[in-house]
């Protein structure tokens, strides 16, 4: 990806920013509300994620959980039915716009993942790290069930490093290669319709 695309792909995620903003942060505060109520927690879920270069950033997410830990497979029983719904809609990812608009994020790319993951890879691998994570991506909508997909391994975090991660950093090297602001267009459409 060339500094000219860098600086058009920053400008797109602002402006859309900008756009989605007024007409999405009362729906986000509605839903941070709710699930404030429906976990008896704050509404709001912050995480420590690594972002581009390496380097580490908070992450924001409406609140889906019932415990703070975040078990591999088991997220069926720790999400309420409020989150269940929040995160088979990606609804819970709407305060990831903050994200995008403070530059950790891009709209798209590479999902940003917890320490372990992205801040080990090695050689050539490495090149995921050059780009902005997103929220959606090619690996995003290929595995958009996998947590269903998790909670049917007998050991879903020993399937998710050698199978669905390995996987993932194949992806996320081809849209990092063959990177185009139409591949980006195309990606966010197609997240749009497979809501």
């Amino acid at each position: 990806m060339t500094k000219t695309q860098q600086k058009t792909k920053r400008i797109f995620d602002v402006v859309l920013v900008l756009v989605l903003f007024p007409i999405l942060i009362i729906p986000i505060l509605v839903l941070v509300i709710a699930a404030t109520i429906d976990t008896k927690k704050c509404g709001v879920f912050s995480q420590l994620r690594v972002g581009q270069h390496a380097k580490l950033f908070r992450i924001y997410k409406i609140r889906t959980l019932r415990e703070e830990e975040h078990r591999l497979g088991h997220l069926g029983k720790s999400a309420t039915s409020l989150g269940k719904y929040l995160r088979k809609t990606k609804l819970d990812e709407l305060p990831q716009l903050y994200n995008v608009f403070i530059g950790d994020m891009s709209f798209v790319g590479p999902r940003p993942d917890i320490q372990g993951f992205a801040d080990k890879l090695k050689g050539e691998d490495r090149i995921i790290l050059k780009v902005k994570p997103g929220i959606t991506g090619e690996a995003t909508l290929k595995y958009k069930d996998e947590e269903r997909v998790l909670e049917r391994q007998k050991d879903p975090e020993h399937y998710n490093r050698t199978i669905i991660w390995v996987d993932k950093v194949k992806i996320n090297k081809n849209y990092v290669k063959n990177y185009s602001f139409y591949l980006d267009l195309t990606l966010i459409l197609k997240s749009t319709l497979n809501k």
